[in-house]
């Protein structure tokens, strides 16, 4: 009798719902199904390529945020007499004399801490203000139609006619002082085409949907249709383009300032030191490589990071 009472008290083994959860969904008394967002995040923390490439670009940000976390010598400081050209000591890693000195005998490895700060400055604010310029003229475009989107259209292909490195070239050789906030405005000023071509297409597409007649016969305004209906179905395109646009922000600074008409000193810039560097690619090959490669890192990240996301958020790619 004890057995049976003392058995009674023992409560039953609650059924294991995770194992019995249908695919897609997040275990729970519920199997409440994912949103779009939540699933792109479940499949880009497994996916090896979003991995390496947060690193990388976690590493650039600190990087950029804090360089005398990496370095205590100054990108500026020279000293001729010991340091000119002096080639790299590739066993003292991460010390001045890593990556050798330049032609002014500055610490390439200085400079190279440094010059992340230019270049993560300009791909970030490029990308900020093109994603907000053109979601907005993309989203009015795409939304209102007709006449308005026949004017937005043509103002937009225009633009897009004028060749964007060619562009910059000629709004830059305006300035005798080309600052990070210049070369910023100026690749602004021609990069947001693209994000409004994908902007309109998303909210053509997306404007058709059910949800958004409803909330139409149920009588919403324009503005919460937009923000709350129209937007957040959206943006997922835009995501992925500007993500990968990012990258490009960041190597056509570095091939304005190459140029001589991107950013100029005393800014600390990768383009920069690949432009001084060139002159001495047969003496003293470290001074254009170490800037080069470091632009190269930073574009395949963010190209990396972008077709990941784009895989994660495209359901025909699953």
């Amino acid at each position: 009798m004890s057995d049976v009472t003392e058995a009674a008290r023992v409560p039953a083994a609650a059924p294991d719902l995770e194992k019995n959860a249908p695919a897609g969904t997040e275990s729970g008394p519920v199997g409440k199904p994912r949103s779009l967002w939540s699933d792109a995040w479940h499949d880009l923390r497994r996916n090896p390529l979003f991995v390496v490439s947060a690193i990388l670009i976690f590493f650039l940000l600190v990087m950029a945020a804090w360089p005398g976390l990496f370095t205590s010598v100054s990108p500026r400081h020279g000293d001729l007499s010991t340091h000119y050209l002096k080639s790299p000591e590739y066993g003292h890693l991460f010390s001045p004399e890593w990556l050798g000195y330049d032609a002014q005998g500055r610490s390439i490895y200085a400079r190279v801490v440094y010059g992340a700060r230019a270049s993560v400055i300009v791909g970030v604010a490029v990308t900020l203000l093109v994603t907000v310029l053109g979601g907005l003229f993309g989203m009015v475009a795409g939304y209102f139609g007709g006449w308005l989107d026949s004017i937005l259209s043509r103002i937009l292909d225009t633009f897009a006619g004028v060749p964007f490195l060619l562009g910059a070239m000629v709004v830059l050789n305006t300035f005798d002082v080309r600052t990070v906030w210049i070369v910023v405005l100026a690749l602004a000023f021609l990069g947001w085409t693209q994000i409004a071509r994908v902007t309109r297409g998303s909210v053509i597409t997306t404007k058709q949907a059910d949800y958004v007649q409803a909330a139409k016969a149920l009588g919403a305004g324009t503005g919460r249709i937009l923000l709350r209906h129209i937007l957040p179905n959206a943006v997922a395109p835009v995501i992925v383009v500007a993500t990968i646009a990012l990258g490009g922000y960041i190597a056509a600074e570095a091939s304005l300032s190459y140029l001589g008409i991107g950013l100029s000193e005393p800014t600390v810039s990768w383009g920069i030191d690949v432009s001084a560097g060139k002159d001495q690619l047969r003496n003293a090959p470290h001074v254009l490589l170490a800037p080069a490669v470091m632009v190269s890192i930073t574009v395949l990240a963010f190209i990396m990071l972008g077709d990941a996301v784009r895989n994660a958020l495209d359901p025909k790619l699953r």
